[in-house]
């Protein structure tokens, strides 16, 4: 079982002296990878229903700072040698497929093959107002993207989709990772799961409710889109507990995710290596 730490970018991490602690932390303990989160913009009293709280509402206010994942992994890929730096996940269909493209691919080459973009619809759509894209559109949107970005870190280099359309293309750097860098389809829903298992390279509901079904409906639709259902990784939240890895294990996981076991810079070297001696040592 691969670990890696969410919420990676976020409260003190998501400084100058909260990331160089974190990178050198997640090196020394052996965690796999680590992932961020994303918002452009969090509306002032949004009304759209936070989906993973029964709250309805995100931890935090609305000024809460959120640094953009892509500039925060490059930099983090700056302080690390080995460790896998991911998006989970980045809100796609706010985003120029074109432009992402060449961002990420320019990150992968950076540091060596090490970029995972885990991609979500998106549910705040007071953000998607502020930004200019309709929300009812995040879900054509998104499959139209991801077909947009495989094109352009290949040779290929043409698409023609409803949200984005363009023929011989050249965009270069290509990303170091043979295939083009892997995309993790994030979501929780059997539309999530689907799309996982038509598009994806992993599927990340972040939290396990329902997760036998959920990756019965994400192998499905693989077999039925012509792919391997068992060439899709799944990765999903939970708490540190050797037994419950098991339980994941036999249900196909191989990767868990968990916040930081600290958030204070002063305190994650000590944080994580308890969290490797007494869980990644024992179920990697």
């Amino acid at each position: 079982m691969k670990v890696g730490i969410m919420f990676a970018n976020v409260v003190r991490f998501g400084t100058h002296e909260g990331a160089v602690a974190l990178a050198k932390a997640a090196e020394d303990s052996g965690v796999e990878s680590l992932w961020t989160v994303e918002h452009v913009v969090v509306p002032e009293g949004y009304a759209s229903p936070y989906p993973y709280s029964p709250t309805g509402k995100m931890p935090g206010d609305e000024r809460a700072p959120i640094p953009d994942p892509l500039a925060w992994l490059s930099y983090m890929g700056a302080l690390t040698k080995t460790v896998r730096l991911a998006t989970g996940i980045l809100i796609l269909p706010q985003r120029n497929p074109v432009v992402l493209a060449k961002e990420c691919a320019t990150i992968d080459t950076l540091t060596n093959g090490r970029l995972t973009l885990g991609v979500g619809i998106g549910w705040l759509e007071e953000e998607f107002q502020a930004i200019g894209v309709p929300f009812h559109e995040r879900m054509g949107r998104t499959d139209d993207h991801i077909e947009a970005l495989r094109a352009l870190w290949s040779e290929n280099e043409t698409h023609t989709g409803p949200f984005s359309k363009f023929a011989n293309a050249r965009s270069y750097p290509k990303p170091v990772q043979q295939g083009g860098i892997p995309i993790v389809v994030g979501g929780h829903t059997k539309g999530a799961a689907r799309r996982a298992g038509r598009l994806g390279d992993g599927f990340f509901p972040a939290r396990p409710d329902n997760l036998a079904e959920l990756i019965d409906v994400c192998h499905r639709a693989a077999k039925d889109a012509g792919r391997d259902p068992d060439a899709i990784e799944i990765t999903t939240g939970g708490a540190p507990s050797v037994d419950f890895a098991k339980q994941l294990a036999d249900q196909g996981v191989t990767r868990m995710v968990m916040p930081p076991p600290s958030f204070d810079p002063n305190d994650i070297g000590r944080a994580l290596g308890e969290l490797s001696e007494n869980f990644v040592s024992k179920v990697s």
